[in-house]
């Protein structure tokens, strides 16, 4: 019989194990996918807007409105690649907190059947850092994202008016300013309320 009962907890302790080194690669998958996330679009981002412009360049008819709309169109398709990327860093940053509270949960597990293992661990749900962290890579990598596609609306608004042939200078650039600035608070707007609102 106690040969049976040691059995049963070297399978219990297996499993724990195993679920816990799962876990620390959901979390690390998580913080490798934000970065190829970012990057990606980064990429995406500069490699268009010098295709575009290049062809700017290159063209020699400056009054065909035609093209101007085709720039306007294609920036304003950055800026909802853009959103969606801040949706996609969202999501990723609570799927790694979300891991590591579950990692917590089998340190508080294992503190419970020893307590000399409380000792081993610094970080626990109380020294947890929260969900939404402003000073936090993920933040900083929105930041980033926010900041290329207020500028790809901004400019998307521009070309628009152009193509249009609204011909207002000062209009022009105030439009252009408050379409970009509006684009970037909604983005971190949009990335603070995924992780701040109420979870069911």
């Amino acid at each position: 019989m106690p040969q049976k009962k040691q059995s049963s907890n070297e399978l219990s302790t297996e499993i724990l194990a195993e679920e816990f080194e799962y876990i620390a690669s959901t979390a690390n998958q998580a913080n490798e996918d934000r970065a190829r996330v970012s990057s990606f679009y980064l990429v995406a981002v500069g490699s268009l807007v010098a295709a575009l412009f290049s062809t700017q360049l290159l063209n020699q008819n400056t009054s065909n409105g035609t093209i101007h709309l085709l720039f306007s169109g294609l920036l304003f398709v950055l800026t909802l690649l853009g959103t969606l990327t801040v949706l996609q860093l969202a999501r990723l940053r609570a799927a790694w907190h979300e891991s590591v509270r579950a990692m917590n949960q089998i340190k508080e597990y294992a503190i419970s059947q020893d307590k000399n293992l409380a000792k081993a661990f610094r970080w626990r749900d109380q020294y947890m850092p929260p969900l939404y962290k402003p000073n936090s890579v993920s933040y900083q990598q929105t930041l980033e994202v926010a900041m290329l596609s207020g500028l790809t609306f901004g400019a998307a608004v521009y070309f628009l008016q152009v193509g249009l042939h609204y011909d207002c200078p000062i209009c022009n650039w105030a439009y252009t300013i408050a379409a970009g600035m509006l684009a970037f608070f909604f983005q971190l707007y949009l990335y603070k309320r995924q992780l701040t609102r109420k979870r069911q």
